[in-house]
C-alpha cells in the first residue's frame, strides 16, 4: 500500500488505520450525487527516489525566488502541515469527502511530482511509482475513486508507452500534465504523436499548472498562484487552440483546471485577433468555438464567475472540481451551484456528476452504488 499506514511513531489521533468508510447508498441519494474531478494525491516513494539529486536539492532556492520568503514561510508553517498529510492518508480523504459531500473523486497526482527534468531511466521509475500507486488507490474503493496517471512527457516516445500502459493495463482514465513541459509549449511539434495517441485512446488529459513563468514579478502576496497559475492555463490552452492542435485532433478530451484560467473570461479578445490579423489564424475557426470542445472544472469561487464560464463554454462542458486538499480549493460545492444564476436542477446535476459521466464515458449513477457487505469496510 503506497498510502500512509500507521506505525508506533504516529500520534494517537492519526486515524490512518481507521476503517475506510464507504457511504450508504441511501445517504448518497439524499442529496445531489457529486463527482470531484480536481483532487490530488502524493506518492512518498517518489520523493525518496529523487532525494539528494541536484535538481531536487535546488528546489528550496527556486521556490524562494519564485514565491518570496513570506509565502515560503506560510507554506512551510501552515499550508503544507494542513494539506500534506491528506495527500497520503486514505482514511482522512474518505472522511473529508463525506464531510464536503463528494461521493467520488477522479484523483490526479500532485503537480509537484511531475519532475520533467528527469532523464529517461529515472523518469520511467517516477512515473511507474505514481501510476501503479494511483491504480492501487483506486482499487481500494472502486465506487469512490477513479484515477489519472502521469507521464514523462519530456521524453515523448517513452510517454506514449506510459500512456498506453496507464490506460490499457492499469485502468486509469487518462493523465495529468502541466501547462509547459521542460520549456516546451503543449502545441510544440514534439508532442504531436502524444495528442494523436490521446485521441486514439479516448482518454482524458487534465491540464494543471505548477507555478508560473513570470518569475519575480509575482514573488509576493502569493501572486505566483493567485494570478500566475490561471495565466499559465490560459497560455497553454491558447497555444493548443491557435496552434491548430484541436483542429488536428478534435476528439481529444482536455479538462482544464481552475475554470480554464482567464481564457473564458476574455475570449472576445482572442476572437477579435483571429478576425483582425492573419498571423493569428493557425486555427480553422474563431478561438471561442474551441471552448465548446474543452472541459472545465468549476473552481471559480463566485456564482457570477460560474455563470459567465457557463455562458462561454456551455453548461455541458463544466464539471465539479475542489482542488482537494489545498487551501486554494473550493469546498462549498452545493452552495456554489445553488447560488449560480439561472441554473435549473438538471443543469446543477450536470455539473455535479452527469457531465462527468459523459467525459469519462461510463456510468456513475447513484443507483449503481452497492452497500458494503457485513463486516467489510
Amino acid at each position: 500500500m503506497l498510502f500512509h499506514q500507521c506505525t508506533p511513531q504516529c500520534p494517537p489521533d492519526c486515524g490512518a488505520d481507521a476503517p475506510a468508510r464507504v457511504p450508504d447508498p441511501a445517504r448518497a441519494r439524499s442529496r445531489t450525487f457529486t463527482v470531484d474531478l480536481h483532487c490530488h494525491a502524493l506518492f512518498p516513494a517518489v520523493e525518496k527516489l529523487v532525494a539528494g539529486l541536484p535538481q531536487k536539492l535546488a528546489e528550496p532556492e527556486m521556490m524562494l525566488h519564485a514565491l518570496g520568503a513570506a509565502t515560503v514561510d506560510y507554506n512551510n508553517k501552515v499550508m503544507l502541515p494542513q494539506a500534506g498529510p491528506k495527500l497520503t492518508n486514505l482514511a482522512q480523504r474518505l472522511a473529508d469527502m463525506d464531510a464536503i459531500g463528494v461521493d467520488m473523486q477522479l484523483v490526479s497526482p500532485t503537480s509537484t511530482q511531475h519532475y520533467y527534468w528527469a532523464e529517461p531511466d529515472l523518469a520511467a521509475e517516477v512515473v511507474r511509482i505514481q501510476n501503479e500507486g494511483m491504480a492501487e488507490l483506486c482499487a481500494t474503493h472502486p465506487a469512490r475513486f477513479l484515477g489519472l496517471g502521469t507521464l514523462a512527457l519530456q521524453h515523448p516516445a517513452l510517454a506514449i508507452e506510459q500512456l498506453e500502459h496507464a490506460v490499457r493495463k492499469l485502468g486509469l482514465r487518462g493523465v495529468e500534465i502541466s501547462t509547459m513541459i521542460a520549456g516546451k509549449e503543449l502545441a510544440d511539434p514534439m508532442f504531436e504523436s502524444f495528442w494523436a495517441k490521446v485521441e486514439e485512446l479516448g482518454c482524458i488529459v487534465f491540464i494543471h499548472p505548477f507555478g508560473t513563468t513570470l518569475g519575480a514579478r509575482l514573488d509576493r502576496y502569493y501572486l505566483s498562484n493567485v494570478i500566475g497559475q490561471p495565466l499559465e492555463t490560459t497560455i497553454a490552452l491558447s497555444h493548443l487552440i491557435f496552434g491548430g492542435v484541436l483542429d488536428r485532433y478534435p476528439g481529444v478530451k482536455i479538462l482544464a483546471a481552475h475554470g480554464g484560467g482567464y481564457l473564458p473570461s476574455y475570449i472576445g479578445r482572442s476572437n477579435h485577433a483571429h478576425r483582425a490579423r492573419t498571423d493569428t489564424r493557425g486555427c480553422a475557426r474563431a478561438p471561442g468555438e474551441y471552448l465548446r470542445q474543452i472541459w472545465f472544472d468549476n473552481l471559480v469561487y463566485e456564482p457570477e464567475a460560474l455563470r459567465h464560464l457557463i455562458a462561454e463554454v456551455g453548461v455541458g462542458q463544466v464539471v465539479t472540481g475542489t482542488d482537494y486538499p489545498f487551501d486554494m480549493g473550493q469546498y462549498a460545492l452545493a452552495a456554489l451551484l445553488e447560488a449560480a444564476p439561472g441554473l435549473s436542477q438538471e443543469e446543477r446535476e450536470g455539473i455535479a456528476w452527469r457531465n462527468a459521466e459523459r467525459l469519462l464515458g461510463q456510468r456513475l449513477r447513484p443507483e449503481d452504488w452497492q452497500a458494503p457487505a457485513a463486516g467489510q469496510a
